[in-house]
């Protein structure tokens, strides 16, 4: 039985018969390869349906109309068979190229100077050398600070870690006596304390609640912030013995950062010395990174919520602050947190071993990535030596000192922007999609002519060649089981003509011999 027409299936052989006719078609193009067919050969062949499709519109390709024409030696065919295979070879490799490349993540960057009216001046953080005033200890104080325990009797200490640091810090009220910002006197009230690894330590201009940033408007010395401390040398701790943590200088260490910085003086700062007016010209910096996988920089607050942005220095407390925490069940007084403060003994005992230890895997231990966006301050450090000699006088009736206390003493820090510009340094995409499509364009129109036209032509080309291919299969497939029905037919009616022709035979016999 044969399924009527409406209900016909493409066999196995349907669909590679598309393809293939597709193919040759496409390969054929503007003139078929195949030399034309003789005068006999077209009368022998059967007209074409009434419902056949008209041919399909034929894509433009360089080099393919040449490579198939009829016209010409078999020599330029080849040559323009070979002339379209390299070119095509080419495009293919030039193409991959810039594919690699692109999902290389390339990048470069820009730097810019840029011009501004006014500048956020930035905080300075200032820390004395000596994180603990001799005179102000007591008994108690030097057990836990000195190593007495070892042949003395244990006593309970009283406090925190934090109030004794304070007790014990030198106080700004004491250090400071001069302070000037853009020429207006300033004091100590515009200070913030704050609590690093230098012990008690003081920010100007800090990102406070309720406070204002101050600015300023002119670059240049006088337009920044000049301050004379004393660093109260005869209070510092006496060495007892050379230990890692043993301090043989005398001075203030200072860091210039951003307000969303937290400070980082044991590391980021640098130092000034008595008996010198240090000027510290500064520029701003403003950089930005890229995030994955152009680049490798963090945006957001770190996870533990300690601090509101993310910044290289935030992640270093942040880790460090974990770590003892885990460890010691404490934390230190620069650490942020809820947990309790370390004893002095936690201190000796727990702390400061595993920060040691810390800082010396802390390659593997605290990935630090720079954040996104961060603005940094460049440096240039100047200093000339006070007092001279025909200021000694003056100073000593001032601060009622003697000449060798304020060269022993007094120093003079002097911060200023450099001028009014500040520097962008900014990492940007290097080969971007539009790039990529660009050079692909251009190779594909140099080496074959063609655009992303041609290839949809292309496309189109070998859907209109199947459209035409497949309702003559089908017609074949369905006409098959009606050519075989009629040739049944056939077959049965010459059995019956056989069969009635020995009858007939017999019939004429018998006529022929009745007149007998």
């Amino acid at each position: 039985m044969w399924a009527p027409a409406g209900e016909t299936r493409l066999g196995d052989d349907a669909l590679p018969s598309v393809l293939i006719a597709a193919w040759w078609a496409l390969m054929a193009q503007e003139v078929s390869c195949r030399s034309p067919a003789s005068p006999a050969t077209a009368r022998r062949r059967p007209a074409p349906a009434a419902s056949a499709p008209p041919p399909p519109s034929r894509p433009h390709l360089h080099g393919l109309r040449q490579a198939c024409s009829p016209v010409g030696s078999p020599g330029r065919r080849a040559f323009w068979t070979l002339a379209l295979c390299v070119s095509l070879g080419l495009l293919l490799s030039w193409s991959s190229n810039r594919v690699l490349h692109w999902l290389a993540f390339p990048t470069h960057t820009c730097v810019h100077m840029e011009w501004a009216r006014q500048l956020d001046f930035p905080t300075v953080t200032i820390c004395n050398n000596n994180p603990a005033r001799l005179p102000r200890l007591t008994k108690s104080d030097l057990y836990f600070l000195a190593d007495f325990s070892l042949f003395l009797p244990p006593r309970r200490f009283e406090g925190t870690s934090l109030e004794l640091l304070d007790r014990l810090g030198h106080q700004l009220d004491d250090m400071l006596l001069a302070c000037k910002y853009r020429g207006e006197p300033c004091g100590a009230h515009n200070f913030s304390t704050v609590f690093t690894r230098y012990g008690k330590c003081y920010m100007f201009n800090a990102d406070e609640e309720g406070k204002s940033l101050r600015t300023t408007m002119k670059g240049g010395t006088g337009n920044g912030l000049e301050i004379m401390l004393d660093i109260q040398q005869d209070e510092y701790l006496p060495v007892w013995g050379e230990t890692e943590e043993t301090a043989f200088e005398a001075g203030v260490r200072v860091q210039i950062h951003s307000q969303a910085e937290p400070p980082f003086v044991h590391e980021l700062g640098f130092g000034v010395a008595p008996g010198f007016q240090t000027f510290v010209a500064t520029q701003e910096q403003r950089l930005t990174y890229l995030p994955p996988p152009w680049g490798e920089c963090v945006s957001g607050a770190p996870d533990s919520g300690f601090f509101q942005v993310y910044s290289v220095t935030a992640c270093r407390i942040d880790c460090e602050t974990r770590y003892i925490v885990e460890n010691c069940n404490c934390r230190m007084v620069y650490m942020p947190g809820d947990s309790p403060y370390c004893t002095p003994e936690q201190y000796k005992d727990c702390a400061e071993p595993a920060l040691a230890a810390l800082s010396v895997a802390e390659g593997n231990s605290c990935v630090c990535r720079n954040p996104c966006n961060m603005t940094r301050y460049n440096k240039e450090l100047s200093m000339v030596r006070i007092p001279s000699k025909t200021s000694a006088r003056y100073l000593e009736k001032k601060f009622n000192r003697s000449e060798k206390y304020i060269t022993d003493n007094i120093l003079v820090l002097d911060v200023f922007f450099e001028a009014l510009n500040y520097e962008t340094i900014e990492q940007k995409k290097a080969y971007e999609i539009a790039g990529l499509l660009g050079d692909i364009g251009g190779q594909m129109g140099l080496f074959v002519g063609a655009s992303i036209l041609t290839i949809l032509e292309l496309f189109d080309y070998v859907y209109e060649v199947s459209l035409s291919q497949t309702p003559d299969l089908v017609g074949n497939q369905s006409r098959k089981p009606e050519q075989e029905i009629r040739a049944g037919n056939q077959n049965r009616k010459r059995v019956g003509n056989q069969s009635r022709k020995p009858e007939q035979e017999t019939r004429a016999g018998n006529q022929s011999r009745k007149p007998e």
